[in-house]
């Protein structure tokens, strides 16, 4: 046996390498809600970290292995690639297919165990945003995807809206830059697979009466060039609009989660007019501002409803230092109202979810009361009214063993607080 790996775990030398994948004992698996594979896939804990395991070819492996890497250096969103266990054999000798092993991504789901029964209209827009937000991050790095599709994305919950994944990037290609067409290529592949994924929703009758699947297909594309056009269009102003056509330009894709490196400004040729180029570099603006001020990790949304709490507090705090302020709040906002949470009932929601919650329970609140009713008040409510009404998370992401995965309860959209 033949184990490569980067950030190598020794406990995955204690898994049953020498039993085919799909005979694996139960007792080393753990419940996981699984999208649609082609391969054989299992789950596995290994003292606090779950991975997911997956059966094929060597070079198969080895190309998706090494792929993940790459988005991973890039900052890609994607799930992270933990090793390749090649050369293994049965008991009698017989070879057995390489495994690709990857992390779990934490409180992440594929798209089908986000709903019991229908597919709601805003939850299916939500998704198309995510996804299209993710083929576009992919693109501006150079990645071309090869198999769009909601079945090979995983979605973690992000104040109210998704956060989209890549899971599988076996059919993927890492360039400096991509063409238009081959941009295209993916986009037509997301329509393709995604009209196809509706028609299954369609037949198991998960699909709302409202939704046509050739209508979602075409919107996804809609949906993406929109969004590309957004972070890549070249603008030509006046001269003496210059100055505010920048900062608007620069505001609005701050907005969209995405920095800009740089901006390159072409005079033209009566020169009075300029041509702005902006340079966009990956998403994650407030993400990234959230963690440099606190150390919190956070999805784009919610660190941007996090930031906007946390400069409220400076302004009422009457702080000018921005990195006092943010550790102020962190000891004196953020962490009270997560140590508030009972302990069998933290796993529920990750932290940083939880706290955008209450704040949108807190904001409700106070509509009816007609006044602020304060932070302490909004958690013990939510605690009481909201959290312990939400299914178990924990006991559906399968951190313990149980009945096979498709038998798992799903997620009813409707508990989530809007």
């Amino acid at each position: 046996m033949r184990i490569t790996s980067a950030v190598f775990d020794p406990a995955l030398l204690d898994l049953p390498w020498t039993t085919p994948l799909e005979e694996w004992p139960e007792d080393r698996l753990v419940l996981l809600p699984r999208g649609i594979s082609r391969h054989v896939v299992r789950f596995v804990r290994l003292n606090s970290t779950v991975y997911a395991v997956k059966e094929t070819g060597e070079r198969v492996a080895q190309k998706e292995y090494d792929l993940l890497r790459a988005l991973e250096r890039i900052g890609a969103p994607s799930v992270e690639a933990i090793a390749i266990v090649a050369d293994r054999v049965d008991a009698v000798g017989e070879p057995l297919d390489p495994v690709l092993v990857t992390r779990h991504l934490q409180f992440s789901l594929p798209y089908r165990a986000l709903f019991s029964h229908t597919l709601r209209p805003d939850t299916m827009n939500r998704l198309l945003d995510a996804l299209a937000a993710l083929l576009v991050r992919l693109h501006l790095g150079g990645f071309f995807w090869g198999d769009v599709s909601l079945s090979n994305t995983l979605f973690r919950r992000d104040a109210g809206a998704f956060a989209a994944y890549l899971v599988d990037a076996e059919t993927g290609a890492l360039r400096e830059r991509l063409s238009t067409g081959q941009r295209g290529e993916d986009v037509e592949l997301a329509r393709v697979n995604i009209f196809g994924e509706m028609l299954d929703l369609q037949a198991a009758e998960l699909l709302h009466e409202t939704i046509d699947p050739e209508t979602v297909a075409d919107d996804v594309v809609r949906r993406y060039e929109s969004l590309w056009h957004e972070v890549t269009y070249e603008q030509e102003v006046g001269g003496r609009e210059v100055r505010h056509h920048v900062e608007k330009r620069i505001r609005r894709l701050n907005e969209l989660g995405f920095d800009v490196e740089e901006l390159q400004l072409s005079v033209q040729d009566d020169g009075q007019r300029y041509l702005i180029r902006p340079k966009v570099v990956d998403a994650g603006h407030h993400t990234r501002r959230l963690l440099r001020l606190t150390g919190l990790d956070a999805e784009e949304n919610q660190a941007r409803k996090l930031l906007n709490d946390l400069d409220t507090y400076r302004a009422e705090s009457e702080l000018d230092d921005e990195q006092q302020a943010a550790h102020r709040w962190l000891t004196e906002v953020f962490e009270p109202v997560v140590r508030a949470v009972p302990a069998h009932l933290r796993g529920k929601l990750e932290p940083t979810e939880l706290f955008v919650q209450v704040l949108e329970h807190r904001w409700l609140l106070s509509e009816r009361a007609g006044r602020d009713i304060g932070l302490a008040p909004a958690v013990q409510s939510y605690l009481a009214d909201i959290l312990t009404k939400r299914p178990d998370e924990q006991a559906i992401l399968g951190y313990a063993v149980g009945p096979p995965t498709e038998d798992i309860p799903v997620i009813r959209e409707d508990t989530v607080l809007s």
